[in-house]
């Protein structure tokens, strides 16, 4: 039904606090979070419903949820994992299988990354463990830095796609979509975002005089093999433990965690107690932030459903409706215009309360929606100018933003192609996705 005037100027109103409380919190420094819930209560004022027990405890149910537990268990499985010798075994690996080849190194950080991203999930965590590792490689070798540190970030964003992925328990959680799903669905588009990166680099690579390492004997490459197994078996536990229904999302994060944390004391015996307290903390506290944000964003979406924004928006989008692949395309470029500004958890916890209506009412598959969108908001955190990939490279390997971000840019356009291809081609996701239904 249309709206009458004074209906739609009601709600542009509403629309026009929400945007504006938000932003104009945000560039004055506030935290994001804070800046959700003074956006939270711009909103209720605005109803006229302001009420401190109702924020509050808005405030407690965003965060009071079983499936959100998973998120600190992934964080500190992926502390362990860097802290505990896993990362430098699968990399040694890697190196044992391409490292021969002529940019061996760069196929290498490739195969590291796509191993590790079924490992941790955090993207931050695996670029900042193979930049630390494999950068004084590459450059020692004699690959452009810039180039490498590109890589680099670009192969770190594929952990929030591939299982187990804290993007996806976040979105799950919020668009109200089934988080082994997500998982499973997300296996061959994590794969084929590695893809791009190994045609990409090879384009690149080939015309650089770089040191080649000698070929590994067939020996040590079996050496390596056992010496990673441990850590490849991860993987595969928690892809097979949620396919046949062994165990949920949030219990493959404890069982993620748990196989970690035994690995590294018993098996690699490379962490001590004294080492466990430092982790638990750093773990501790990267998992506060992210709840503190879920939760501020669930009372904006709560305020959101009220004000009746997503019908509204629905309606503004009528004419796009009868054709989801212009739909998804719009919605995919809304959202790499904001992954530009904003890090990846806000940019999800903002978007989905308003887009899933959309998606649904569209005749959009949930879980198709849900990958593309995730790996628009991983390609959004090697985006300039706020990329905290881009920023944990150029810390963790002592070069300047702006070689990174110059680095960068091939590979980050290569991923794009890839999404772009899945929102031209939705089989690329939903077909493999059943085969792991």
């Amino acid at each position: 039904m249309a709206q009458t005037k004074p209906e739609r100027a009601g709600t542009d109103m509403t629309i026009a606090i929400f945007v504006f409380s938000l932003i104009g919190a945000m560039a004055i420094g506030i935290p994001i979070a804070f800046s959700l819930l003074i956006c939270g209560v711009a909103l209720m004022w605005h109803l006229d419903m302001f009420d401190a027990q109702i924020l509050a405890q808005n405030l407690l149910e965003g965060s009071n949820s079983f499936p959100l537990l998973a998120v600190p268990f992934f964080m500190l499985a992926g502390e362990i994992m860097n802290a505990g010798g896993l990362s430098r075994r699968i990399v040694n690996f890697a190196m044992a299988c391409v490292g021969h080849i002529k940019g061996g190194l760069g196929y290498v950080t490739i195969m590291a990354a796509v191993i590790m991203a079924a490992l941790s999930g955090s993207a931050v965590a695996d670029a900042a463990a193979l930049s630390a590792l494999l950068l004084p490689m590459m450059v020692a070798a004699g690959h452009d830095r810039a180039r490498s540190a590109g890589l680099i970030a670009s192969a770190g964003i594929i952990a929030p796609v591939i299982p187990p992925s804290i993007g996806f328990v976040i979105f799950g959680v919020a668009g109200n979509v089934s988080i082994s799903k997500l998982f499973m669905a997300g296996i061959v588009p994590g794969i084929l975002l590695g893809a791009s990166l190994w045609i990409t680099w090879w384009w690149l690579a080939r015309r650089e005089v770089v040191q080649v390492p000698p070929r590994k004997s067939m020996g040590e490459i079996l050496v390596a093999m056992r010496e990673a197994t441990w850590a490849l078996v991860l993987p595969l536990i928690v892809v097979f433990g949620l396919k046949f229904g062994v165990f949920t999302p949030t219990e493959a994060a404890v069982v993620a965690a748990v196989y970690a944390l035994f690995i590294s004391t018993f098996i690699y015996r490379e962490l001590g107690l004294k080492d466990l307290y430092p982790l638990f903390v750093n773990s501790a506290k990267t998992s506060a932030i992210v709840m503190f944000l879920v939760a501020a964003a669930m009372v904006s979406a709560w305020l959101i459903t009220v004000a009746n924004l997503p019908a509204q928006l629905i309606e503004l989008l009528q004419p796009l409706l009868d054709s989801p692949r212009l739909l998804m395309l719009t919605i995919m470029v809304i959202t790499m215009v904001v992954g530009t500004a904003l890090d990846m958890t806000p940019t999800i916890l903002l978007l989905t309360p308003v887009l899933m209506p959309v998606v649904k009412a569209a005749g959009i598959d949930p879980v198709y929606f849900g990958v593309l969108f995730i790996i628009n908001n991983a390609i959004g955190l090697i985006t300039p100018p706020v990329g905290t990939v881009l920023n944990a490279v150029a810390g963790v390997g002592k070069i300047s933003m702006d070689e990174v971000t110059r680095g960068v840019m091939p590979f980050m356009i290569a991923q794009f192609i890839i999404m772009f291809a899945m929102v031209a081609f939705p089989a690329l996701v939903m077909v493999p996705a059943r085969w792991f239904y």
